[in-house]
C-alpha cells in the first residue's frame, strides 16, 4: 500500500479546522499530519512535518492563505497548496494562481471534492471551483498599479494620509496622487468607497 498524503490543515476557525481534520482522516490514504490556526503558524507546521498538500484559509491572522502558499513554495517547494474560502473574490483567485497555489476552492464545498482535490494537487494536478473562475475571467484584471493597491490598503484602515506616506516610505504628496488615480480608476467617490470597490473585487 502506497504511503498516505501527508496533509496539513490551517484555519483560524478551531471547529471548521477539527471538522476537516477528522473527515480527510476518515479516507485511507489522506493522512492530517498538522494543523494551524495563523498562517505564519502554517508555513511552520508545514516545514516542520514536511507536508505533502497544504489546506489553507485564505483570511488568517498574521499572514494570509495565500502569503503563506507564498512562503511555502521557497520553503517546502514540494508542497501543494489548496485555498479555501467563504470569500472567493476574483482578485484573490488570480493572487493565488500567480504564486503557484494549485487549488481553489469555496468553503462550501463538499468533503468528498476536498479529498479529491488533494490527491488532484499532490499528482500534480489543478482544481479551481467553476464559478470562482467564471467570476474571475468576467471581473478582469485588476486597474490599480501596485504602488496604487499599496496605499489603498493602508487607506482602508482608515489612517491619514501622514500616517500612510510614512509607512510606505512616500511624501504626502505622492500618496494623495496614488490614491487620486485609484479613485478615478475605480470610479469611486472618495478613498473610502475606492477601498471598499478595491477589496470586494479582491484587488487589496
Amino acid at each position: 500500500m502506497s504511503t498516505p498524503v501527508r496533509i496539513l490543515l490551517a484555519d483560524d476557525e478551531n471547529l471548521i479546522r477539527t471538522a476537516l481534520a477528522q473527515m480527510l482522516s476518515l479516507e485511507d490514504d489522506l493522512d492530517v499530519v498538522a494543523e494551524a490556526a495563523t498562517g505564519d503558524e502554517a508555513v511552520a507546521m508545514a516545514v516542520k512535518h514536511q507536508v505533502d498538500v497544504a489546506v489553507l484559509d485564505l483570511q488568517m491572522p498574521v499572514l494570509d492563505g495565500i502569503g503563506a502558499a507564498e512562503q511555502l513554495g521557497r520553503q517546502l517547494p514540494g508542497c501543494a497548496c489548496v485555498i479555501v474560502t467563504s470569500h472567493g473574490r476574483p482578485g484573490h483567485l488570480k493572487r493565488a494562481l500567480a504564486v503557484g497555489v494549485r487549488g481553489f476552492l469555496p468553503k462550501t464545498t463538499s468533503a468528498t471534492t476536498l479529498a479529491n482535490v488533494v490527491r488532484t494537487v499532490h499528482q500534480g494536478g489543478r482544481h479551481v471551483d467553476p464559478e470562482l473562475a467564471a467570476e474571475a475571467i468576467a471581473a478582469g484584471d485588476s486597474p490599480l498599479t501596485p504602488r496604487e493597491s499599496d496605499v489603498l490598503e493602508l487607506a482602508a484602515s482608515g489612517a491619514p494620509i501622514d500616517e500612510i506616506a510614512a509607512r510606505a516610505s512616500l511624501s504626502p504628496g505622492t500618496v494623495r496622487n496614488y490614491l487620486s488615480n485609484a479613485m478615478t480608476k475605480l470610479d469611486a467617490a472618495n478613498r473610502h468607497d475606492a477601498c471598499a470597490i478595491a477589496r470586494r473585487m479582491g484587488w487589496i
